[in-house]
């Protein structure tokens, strides 16, 4: 493997408490050495990036992607998705374990590793199913899956009805250091809804989801981790009480996370007013009132990461009336300028990227979003001030189902490198 330099790229590194210009030297897959600027000699190495003006920041790991292989490949493969979040500066994708048939058994969770090693882009790990088949019913072989690579066990968005299987469940968990991610839901509360529960649904005519479907959820998970001690993680929040509720349980000492998506820091239910069907979301858009609470959750840090809920679809999905629309959006290829866009609201560059890239690698327990001597050459270069439009039909991932459609953005990844290899 090449040698590589990058030169005078400013380096942001929270993990490491790293914001300087700096030269790196990658080899053999890792960080060689961090410089000065202008320190290596680029005769040294067999090639170089010329860095300047761009953030040189640990590899984009995103929480929450389906990336629609196995079952659904009519929507997207684990090649088009894992090429498209490559070019977008995601390094390392997080599947959660919905996929047909459900990741409940080691083999599963093999294929979707192998695909993923095939097509060469980013890294893909996966989430095990907390139950078997999903169903609620029956605990999964936990202790199988971890052995297989799984990073974790969550059952997605089906719900798991009865507490004391939820209880055994995190308590199976804990016994083997798994953590348990969470999309937090109560089935009967939010059963058949597509909107937030409030005056645009009403108006529009479209079942509401109200905000107790995710607190309720939130409160019962939290009384269940004191009492087992299993680690959790709550991904996808979009209501204020919910940041609350998980700042509150934080400073309690309770051993859990949480992520919120891109696209929660930005619409609101408003979007749907013109039944915008690209907006079709769940959880859905909720009021001007919770996007702000969750923009401070993110400042404050209750908040610790940002992804991307990546739900690729056919069109056919999305040309329905509202409520019978599939939920989800393409969202891979703005993930990055949609977390930028948070400096408008005074948020700072070192937040931004601990939620991309540190973070989320603390909470998978990957060795990567750093940039420390010796650790894995995962590594995003951006161009901070790039100026573009997102148009949906030249979107790389097969889905092209994005309500930013036509929006300009400020800022892009312009290199990619994982494991010391360049793939864009």
């Amino acid at each position: 493997m090449p040698r590589l330099l990058i030169r005078h790229g400013r380096l942001i590194d929270p993990a490491n408490g790293i914001d300087r210009e700096a030269d790196l030297v990658l080899a053999r897959g890792r960080i060689e050495a961090i410089l000065g600027p202008g320190e290596a000699a680029p005769e040294a190495v067999d090639t170089h990036i010329d860095a300047s003006g761009l953030w040189v920041m640990p590899g984009i790991i995103d929480l929450c992607a389906r990336l629609r292989e196995p079952g659904f490949t009519h929507k997207a493969t684990i090649a088009s998705e894992t090429r498209a979040a490559a070019l977008a500066g995601i390094t390392t994708l997080c599947c959660p374990p919905d996929t047909a048939p459900v990741i409940d058994e080691p083999a599963v969770v093999e294929l979707v590793h192998q695909k993923a090693c095939i097509a060469g882009y980013s890294s893909v790990v996966t989430l095990g199913a907390l139950t078997a088949g999903l169903r609620g019913e029956h605990l999964s072989e936990m202790s199988a899956l971890r052995e297989a690579g799984c990073v974790g066990v969550s059952n997605a968005r089906h719900p798991v009805a009865n507490p004391l299987i939820l209880k055994r469940a995190f308590a199976y968990a804990a016994t083997f250091g798994l953590r348990v991610f969470i999309e937090p839901d109560d089935a009967w509360l939010s059963r058949g809804g597509c909107a937030h529960e409030g005056r645009i649904a009403s108006r529009l005519g479209l079942p509401g989801i109200p905000r107790s479907a995710e607190t309720l959820a939130i409160a019962s998970a939290l009384q269940l981790i004191s009492e087992t001690g299993v680690s959790v993680h709550f991904g996808r929040l979009s209501t204020a009480e919910a940041v609350t509720m998980i700042g509150r349980a934080k400073h309690d000492g309770a051993p859990i996370s949480a992520d919120v998506s891109a696209h929660q820091l930005h619409l609101t239910e408003h979007d749907i007013s013109n039944f915008n069907s690209a907006c079709h979301v769940l959880p859905p858009l909720r009021t001007e009132r919770d996007r702000e609470a969750l923009i401070r959750g993110v400042a404050n840090g209750v908040i610790d990461a940002i992804c991307s809920d990546h739900q690729p679809h056919e069109a056919d999905a999305k040309q329905a009336p509202f409520a019978s629309t599939q939920p989800g959006m393409s969202t891979l290829e703005t993930l990055l300028p949609l977390s930028l866009r948070l400096r408008q609201a005074g948020i700072d560059e070192a937040t931004v990227v601990r939620c991309l890239s540190s973070a989320p690698a603390q909470i998978l327990g990957l060795p990567t979003g750093q940039l420390a001597v010796g650790a894995v050459a995962d590594i995003t270069l951006v161009d901070p001030d790039a100026d573009w439009q997102v148009e949906a039909d030249k979107l790389q991932s097969r889905g092209k189902n994005t309500p930013f459609n036509g929006w300009h953005m400020t800022g892009r990844a312009v290199h990619t490198l994982i494991g010391g290899q360049l793939v864009q």
